[in-house]
């Protein structure tokens, strides 16, 4: 019986495999050939031409489905490995030659079409099942799903540079911006890439924007307190701003991973929350690349503070726009749009019809979500409260001797000693500290020369800084 049964299902894949695969209402060929070569780390070389496929209507980007030794597996049909993620299948188109493949794995031996055998000197050989050898390997390729990876397949192809003069701006080449929507208070909540982690080469940026703006709070959602000490010890490292504020206490280290339905994400992401409702801003949200983790708890917390649909996709297509050049409206930008924050604002809101978001109530989703991760109502009361209000610093004019006349004949209120220090408050200006220690504000340039290793700018300096004051 258990013979016969497995004649019948033979049978049916045979007969499958004869037939032309169809996608939606048009017809596609099946096309069958062998395996030429398996290489050193497992991937199999096809007889198949790619160009064959492309004339029957296949494009990169399509699901196919392979089949192989009575099995069929499902892949994309693509250019590059690192076109689908680590571990993922892939059909590629090298130049000519088809290949299929695991990026970062082993397909022969995963799916047992042959074992590598490692001699002692390093070289390999490709055993095969008992009475067979590579030319008995037959395969067929039909099409699974027309378009059915278009949209991950056109993000996997975006480029960028860490090269700050490829870009517009410092900002633009650290992602840093204000969230400017809805109910949100001006200059309240911030988003950027990492101020404190330098692997792109655009944390000094973030840092210097971070201080230039007043950040008080921070929501790091890539490190742990750990890995930021690790930052501080590194000898590219160069965000003071930044220290300042983890010394104090004001960086909430969350160490995220990137699956936000996680029940990890959601009760770190709350955490995060709290700080916020507890605490001072403006505030920032960052990762790594401020990307994806901190595009999804901008998008969030914009949708919480009522802003719309269109005013949510905006901001964060705006990294993609700042990183990778796209233009609204290219089949790229779409393809991210589409397979990024629309599906993170399914996953807030609950809605799993695209068409329908746009006239969702995104603030009340968003409280929905919050409660759901743990947030009670007076928590997120006091978040509202807080986003909603109004952080306009108040800009530290250029004083001169001409504008603020010096007042030589009084005594300062402190005579500075050799070494001293002194810790900045509010209201403080370089030229107010000269003339408390010297009765002289036009001898700000001293302190500011003792100090420049900590100092960018004269002009901003922020409570709580520890300055040198020369004797």
């Amino acid at each position: 019986m258990k013979k016969a049964a497995s004649l019948v299902l033979a049978l049916v894949l045979a007969l499958s495999l004869a037939l032309p695969a169809y996608a939606g209402d048009t017809e596609y060929a099946s096309f069958e050939g062998g395996v030429t070569e398996i290489q050193k780390y497992g991937n199999l070389v096809l007889d198949i031409d790619p160009a064959d496929l492309q004339e029957a209507g296949y494009a990169y980007g399509d699901v196919v489905s392979l089949a192989i030794g009575g099995d069929a597996y499902q892949m994309p049909l693509c250019t590059n490995y690192s076109d689908v993620d680590t571990g993922s299948l892939v059909l590629r188109d090298s130049e000519g030659v088809l290949i299929a493949a695991i990026n970062m794995g082993d397909f022969a031996t995963t799916y047992g079409v042959a074992q590598k055998v490692t001699a002692e000197d390093g070289s390999y050989t490709w055993q095969f099942p008992e009475g067979t050898s590579l030319e008995d390997v037959k395969v067929t390729i039909s099409m699974h799903e027309k378009e059915g990876y278009r949209d991950q397949y056109l993000i996997h192809q975006l480029t960028r540079t860490d090269v700050r003069e490829d870009y517009a701006s410092d900002a633009v080449f650290a992602n840093f911006r204000n969230i400017a929507a809805g109910d949100l208070g001006e200059n309240a909540l911030f988003r950027s890439s990492s101020p404190v982690n330098n692997e792109l080469g655009r944390a000094a940026y973030a840092d210097a924007l971070a201080q230039e703006n007043g950040i008080q709070t921070v929501m790091n959602l890539a490190d742990s307190d750990e890995l930021i000490q690790g930052y501080f010890a590194a000898g590219d490292f160069a965000s003071p701003y930044y220290q300042s504020l983890f010394d104090a206490h004001k960086v909430k280290a969350l160490n995220l991973g990137v699956d936000f339905t996680a029940a990890d994400f959601k009760s770190g992401l709350a955490e995060g929350l709290r700080s916020f409702a507890a605490n001072e801003g403006p505030y920032l949200v960052h990762c790594t690349e401020g990307k994806d983790r901190a595009g999804f708890v901008s998008a969030l917390l914009a949708c919480f503070m009522g802003a719309s649909y269109d005013q949510v996709v905006e901001d964060y297509m705006t990294t993609y726009v700042n990183y990778y050049h796209l233009e609204k409206g290219s089949e790229q930008y779409e393809a991210v749009r589409e397979s990024n924050i629309v599906s993170m604002l399914k996953s807030i809101t609950g809605v799993t019809d695209s068409a329908k978001l746009a006239d969702t109530d995104l603030a009340a989703a968003a409280a929905d979500y919050l409660a759901d991760i743990g947030l009670t109502q007076e928590e997120a009361g006091a978040l509202k409260a807080n986003l909603a209000k109004d952080y306009v610093q108040e800009e530290v004019p250029e004083e001169t001797p001409e504008e603020v006349p010096e007042v030589p004949e009084e005594q300062p209120e402190e005579q500075p000693a050799e070494g001293s220090s002194y810790t900045v408050v509010s209201g403080d200006c370089l030229w107010n500290i000269a003339y408390r220690f010297y009765g002289a504000g036009g001898r700000w340039t001293e302190i500011y020369e003792a100090n420049k290793d900590a100092i960018r700018d004269p002009a901003l300096i922020y409570v709580g800084q520890v300055l040198t004051i020369p004797a």
